[in-house]
């Protein structure tokens, strides 16, 4: 097919002008370098978006991930995937990189080197080949103008003599045309054949001079015609070089890195086991916890050092009861939270808690509040640092002592609390809750007011997560 388009392309450029297409080849050389070029770069601006597509992906899941319920083995499993993306990133920002610095600038210096522009425009490599083959056309065109004008006369002859001849054979049965008249008639005949016969000599005499001069034309626009192919031989192989090149920047399955990437994700994933965390789980969050179960304890002074402010501020209107510190694992879950029971001075005596591990109570932690980042509380819910109550406490639903009886009398162990309208507030600075009771937040973020200032300067408030606790009240403003 590329033969036959190559003899069709010199067969044209034999004839006279019919080299434009061949020079044209030349121009379109440099547009394709520049086509190359652009996709190249475009190229390279998807694999940079991919990586950063990745490199965000990652770090919103991790997190994501490292605050949810998921634990264990298959946490780190799936934190596996997130790694993965992370270095995927890097290996495709190398990929961008290397399109760019070595294959784009390649194009573009090789280029520069073949292509010469000239101050009149154009290149200087298109005009030398339009001149050769102007060059090598010249000659033979002027014989064949020569032979054009031959034939045309010749043309003209014939049919002079055809007229001539006719007209004599029309006159020939014309009995009123005299001699002398048929003569005349006879000898524009004669001249005409005469005519015919030199004007074919000529004609013949030029095609011949051409015929013989079209070797040596056909010589010299060969060579001409050579040129052009070589110059475009060095473009289309240096072309196959660069898309080589690209190839194997593309192709990541042949980088040792790349594969020891999914080969340490495998292994990864190959860990988990869900034995193992079941068992932690039972060891931590079950009955296999350890428990530190009420006992007899003497009176201190560093007693008072347990108490949490919620009780100190409650201290002057019951006897308060100490919660009990867990021990062992349950001192490194952050999440778990101590409460206290209070009840009035009134009370002839009082009653130790126990802490129950087990008994159900209402889930506040996994609501999400619809002003939330819809970016990533859209997909989970939960978060490990989310409050799980651990002990019971009188302001718990299931508490008999809190609810009002069959006669609509109230509670006498309630506390007289006066519930405030909830007011939406800003913090003004970032607040690390201290106690379990408290909340922590970061300037900027919103929150519920639930209760009004106390005498210490303590508010009670909600964050959009649902957690509930103390928070300094000159931290936050109202949100007008």
């Amino acid at each position: 097919m590329y033969l036959n388009l190559a003899m069709a392309q010199k067969r044209q450029s034999g004839r006279v002008g019919n080299y434009k297409r061949t020079v044209k080849r030349i121009d379109d050389g440099h547009r394709l370098c520049n086509d190359l070029m652009n996709c190249i770069h475009e190229r390279a601006r998807i694999e940079k978006v991919y990586a950063q597509q990745l490199t965000e992906w990652a770090k919103r899941w991790k997190q994501l991930v490292e605050k949810g319920p998921q634990y264990g083995t298959v946490e780190r499993a799936w934190c596996a995937f997130m790694s993965e993306a992370e270095k995927v990133s890097e290996l495709h920002l190398e990929v961008k990189g290397s399109l760019m610095n070595e294959d784009f600038e390649k194009i573009k210096n090789w280029q520069k080197e073949a292509f010469h522009k000239q101050m009149m425009g154009g290149f200087k490599e298109t005009k030398e080949a339009e001149d050769g083959f102007r060059k090598a056309q010249k000659p033979w065109a002027k014989k064949l103008k020569e032979v054009e004008a031959a034939k045309k006369a010749y043309h003209a002859a014939c049919k002079e003599e055809k007229l001539a001849i006719s007209r004599e054979t029309n006159s020939k049965a014309d009995p009123a045309l005299n001699p002398e008249q048929l003569k005349k008639l006879q000898d524009k005949v004669e001249r005409s054949k005469q005519d015919v016969l030199k004007t074919k000599e000529k004609y013949e005499k030029s095609l011949k001079e051409l015929d013989n001069a079209t070797p040596q034309y056909m010589e010299n626009m060969e060579q001409v015609f050579e040129q052009c192919q070589q110059f475009e031989e060095k473009r289309l192989r240096f072309f196959r070089e660069v898309l080589l090149e690209v190839q194997k920047h593309l192709d990541l399955s042949n980088v040792a890195s790349y594969k020891n990437i999914y080969r340490e994700l495998e292994q990864n994933i190959k860990t988990a086991d869900a034995v193992e965390d079941l068992r932690w789980f039972r060891a931590n969050q079950g009955p296999g916890m350890s428990m530190n179960w009420p006992q007899f304890e003497e009176w201190s002074a560093d007693l008072n050092r347990t108490l949490s402010r919620r009780e100190k501020k409650k201290a002057s209107d019951g006897v308060t009861l100490t919660g009990i510190n867990q021990t062992g694992d349950q001192v490194s879950q952050p999440n778990k939270h101590s409460s206290s029971l209070s009840v009035q001075s009134n009370t002839v005596q009082s009653v130790q808690s126990s802490y129950n591990p087990f008994e159900d109570e209402e889930d506040t932690g996994s609501t999400v509040s619809e002003k939330e980042d819809n970016k990533i509380k859209n997909v989970s819910s939960y978060e490990k640092n989310q409050g799980y109550p651990t002990d019971w406490s009188d302001e718990e639903s299931n508490n008999p002592f809190s609810s009002t009886d069959a006669n609509g009398d109230t509670n006498p162990f309630d506390e007289d609390t006066s519930p405030a309208m909830e007011v939406r507030v800003r913090a003004l600075y970032d607040y690390e809750g201290q106690e379990q009771d408290e909340l922590s937040f970061k300037a900027g973020d919103e929150l519920t007011k639930m209760e009004n200032e106390d005498e210490q300067g303590w508010c009670k408030g909600r964050l959009d997560n649902g957690q509930v606790g103390l928070y300094p009240a000159n931290y936050v403003e109202p949100i007008q």
